[in-house]
């Protein structure tokens, strides 16, 4: 009897994405997006895989010269366009490449980010078709992506906890959104005391619900499910269109056998709302108290990964 797996069963329904840069792991999951963050790069120290790789990248930054703190920031998106071009080369879609944290509220900043960062995929020979800019959901975020989209550099706009921020992004024509999973379910636990099953956690019934929103809408954004704290929580939004999934759920989920039933069905376009502006969206926000602290959260702990990243690089180009 041939062995085929939830995993290979729930690829039938949704486009699987590897929520690592552990280039093993993707090599053995085949998925087909990936995605780096400062907490996946700190992770990529640890790998002995890279270590070659980031010794080369840190001797060219560090023969480059400059102002300490204009060093280290080059030196993080050295290293996250070196490991995106890595997984670029096994992959067949894209790689997210994440616009530093501290620039989450900074509009124009973040656009210059972008191009810096596309410039670096571009001298590695990876085309923009092949990245995604990894931009917070704020107003400030959204508009960035805005504006990139229109230049042909397509967004992922991640930290995504409201149906504000949701909307906001369709209005936007982002390429792709990453409404969280596990951290809606965290904040619902630790306010509640209670555990969910699949069905009824928050965390899915979110994310089904912008899934919803973008077929109802008839816009083009894709939506990918990410930060996933259970198999459940994955299988229950198989037919999402996109599931970013960590390497330890990937390997339950290829260890396991089963058929995985569709549970996320795209609605047919219907009537397209008024587009938020800006007070709207931030009092929207606003009146999710969840969504508010996740975001606030959210953004401080990738600014930490960042900072430690940089404390690490900091040491080594000493």
């Amino acid at each position: 009897m041939t062995f085929t797996s939830q995993l290979d069963h729930l690829k039938r329904h949704s486009l699987v994405v590897a929520d690592t840069g552990d280039l093993e792991a993707i090599r053995r999951y085949q998925p087909h997006d990936a995605t780096t963050n400062p907490s996946l790069l700190l992770k990529a120290f640890e790998l002995p895989g890279y270590q070659d790789l980031i010794d080369a990248e840190l001797a060219a930054v560090k023969a480059e010269g400059g102002a300490q703190e204009t060093r280290l920031a080059h030196a993080v998106d050295r290293l996250a366009v070196a490991i995106g071009s890595e997984i670029s080369g096994l992959v067949p879609g894209r790689v997210s490449t994440e616009v530093a944290a501290r620039l989450s509220f900074d509009e124009e900043a973040s656009v210059r980010k972008a191009h810096e960062l596309i410039e670096l995929y571009d001298r590695r020979g990876v085309g923009r078709d092949r990245v995604l800019i990894k931009l917070a959901s704020t107003w400030e975020g959204i508009r960035a992506a805005e504006r990139l989209e229109r230049e042909g550099i397509q967004c992922n706009l991640t930290l995504l906890f409201s149906d504000a921020q949701a909307q906001a992004c369709f209005d936007a024509g982002v390429f792709l959104v990453s409404p969280f999973v596990g951290r809606v379910t965290d904040w619902y636990k630790n306010a509640t005391g209670r555990d969910y099953a699949p069905d009824e956690d928050p965390g899915v019934q979110f994310v089904r619900g912008v899934c919803e929103r973008v077929g109802r809408g008839g816009y083009d954004t894709v939506v990918m499910g990410a930060s996933f704290r259970t198999t459940g929580q994955v299988l229950a939004l198989a037919g999402c269109p996109r599931l970013t999934i960590s390497p330890a759920l990937l390997e339950e989920l290829a260890a396991a056998q089963g058929d995985v039933a569709r549970a996320v069905e795209i609605p047919a376009a219907g009537e397209r709302p008024a587009p938020l502006d800006e007070a709207a969206f931030r009092w929207g926000h606003n009146q999710d108290a969840m969504a508010n602290d996740k975001l606030a959260e959210g953004i401080r702990r990738f600014h930490e990964d960042q900072a430690a990243l940089e404390a690490l690089i900091d040491e080594r180009l000493a």
